[in-house]
């Protein structure tokens, strides 16, 4: 028996001294043999031999104990397949048993990204160009994502904005350091904003959520190592869409004394911002969203009766004949009126819409609609209201065709084409603007002419 073992069954004579009895040891182990005795000494041993290890169980623990006295740690996730309990092995019969107070888990689907980091695929790494080899080889990676998936933007200005010590760079590299996208970004320290540079994926590697991790990988690293809580970016057309996911919006709050005159300024493109909030860790930003749309859901069922199954009316056994709705009086509780029944049967919008909608995003996607885009700014042109009297732009036209402002496509065109005349009024027909005028309105034609009901339309 070990020494430890040998003690702690020792100590079963402690309650006994405790209690009164006043024997020593020797007197004790003569006179206590009768069957009782013995039973209370064979307990308490195994009692605590049970409870004090001996030193050599606590010198080499189990293959696979997660930590002291068989607890998980606080960092492992309760979710990852390591750190699961094993389930025990019961009889298909045996109904499943759940405690009392257990609180149901709410199922989360999680990306391919999630799952490749956790299970150590992909690695989000952030560097600059500190002379380091692998830093370099990621750098270089990064390089030429941005190179293949930004063509319109020069190469020798993407690697020289790369290898730039002012910048860093996050990056998802797989084994054995191949680089599938990142973003380029420089922080301003004591401004509190950061500017976007670069942000690529590779083209076979956009459906499995790399882009939206990443960005969020982004914000907490950059929340949790400097004072930055905004982004500022330029985005051309294809790249709004996935700005508008990360939280970007075009309206800009920072003032222009923070940010003008600081970030690079790219013909063609939207500025976009996106402040973060210091209470959001944006890695469980999506987790967080359920359960507070679980919270919601479970408030609403508290209150709501629509998860109730009435029966159908009697008269339907019979054959279904036309009743008077209010005649069931679950209808007649739930407040509905005919009128209602009517509104909700009215179309949303007319009969134009749709194809309305098509054709403006068409043209707002256009390569030469980057000076339609949003109203003139009076600050950058100042005498622009004082020759143009009646301004228009494609955001404009957005807003009244979500208002319902185009009964007929003959008032869209007199919109559109209102931008066009007022592009040829203000600036010179060699200018950029005109020329991109010209084929935006070549291309809006072309699409008018493609829909067979507007074929009697003319420029």
């Amino acid at each position: 028996m070990p020494r430890a073992r040998r003690r702690a069954a020792a100590m079963v004579w402690l309650p006994l001294a405790r209690a009164g009895w006043k024997r020593s040891l020797d007197d004790s182990c003569q006179s206590w043999y009768s069957e009782e005795s013995m039973c209370l000494v064979l307990v308490g041993c195994l009692f605590w031999m049970r409870l004090v290890p001996s030193t050599e169980d606590t010198r080499s623990p189990h293959p696979l104990s997660t930590g002291t006295n068989g607890k998980r740690k606080a960092t492992e996730d309760p979710a990852s397949p390591v750190s699961a309990k094993r389930p025990k092995h019961e009889s298909p019969d045996s109904p499943e048993k759940k405690k009392p107070n257990e609180i149901a888990r709410i199922p989360f689907p999680e990306k391919p990204a999630v799952i490749e980091e956790r299970n150590g695929e992909i690695e989000f790494r952030v560097v600059n160009n500190d002379n380091e080899r692998e830093s370099l080889i990621i750098l270089t990676g990064l390089k030429c994502i941005f190179q293949k998936q930004l063509p319109k933007m020069p190469k020798d200005y993407i690697a020289r904005l790369v290898y730039d010590r002012t910048h860093l760079s996050i990056a998802i590299v797989k084994k054995p350091l191949e680089v599938v996208g990142g973003i380029t970004y420089r922080p301003f320290k004591g401004r509190q904003f950061a500017e976007i540079v670069f942000c690529a994926i590779s083209s076979d590697q956009q459906v499995k959520g790399y882009g939206a991790h990443l960005m969020s990988h982004l914000k907490d690293y950059v929340k949790a190592t400097s004072d930055v809580m905004h982004f500022l970016t330029y985005a051309d057309n294809y790249a709004i869409g996935y700005f508008k996911k990360q939280g970007f919006t075009k309206e800009i709050t920072l003032p222009k004394s923070v940010w003008m005159g600081y970030i690079k300024d790219y013909e063609g493109g939207t500025i976009m911002q996106c402040s973060m909030l210091p209470r959001i860790r944006y890695l469980e930003m999506g987790r967080m969203l359920l359960k507070q749309k679980e919270c919601v859901h479970a408030k609403i069922r508290a209150f709501s009766k629509s998860h109730i199954v009435h029966q159908p009316p009697k008269q339907w056994k019979n054959g279904i004949e036309p009743i008077d709705p209010l005649s069931i009086s679950a209808i007649r509780a739930s407040g509905w009126s005919p009128d209602m029944d009517e509104l909700a049967r009215q179309p949303r919008h007319g009969p134009n819409y749709n194809q309305l909608l098509h054709l403006l995003n068409d043209m707002q996607n256009h390569q030469s609609a980057w000076p339609f885009l949003v109203p003139v700014n009076k600050d950058d042109v100042a005498d622009y209201y004082e020759v143009i009297k009646e301004p228009m732009d494609l955001s404009t036209m957005e807003n009244k065709l979500e208002m319902d402002q185009y009964p007929t496509p003959e008032d869209f065109i007199r919109d559109a084409k209102l931008i066009f005349d007022n592009c040829r009024k203000y600036n010179n027909e060699s200018t950029p603007y005109a020329k991109s005028a010209n084929k935006l309105e070549k291309f809006m034609w072309q699409q008018i002419k493609a829909i067979p009901e507007w074929s009697h339309l003319e420029p």
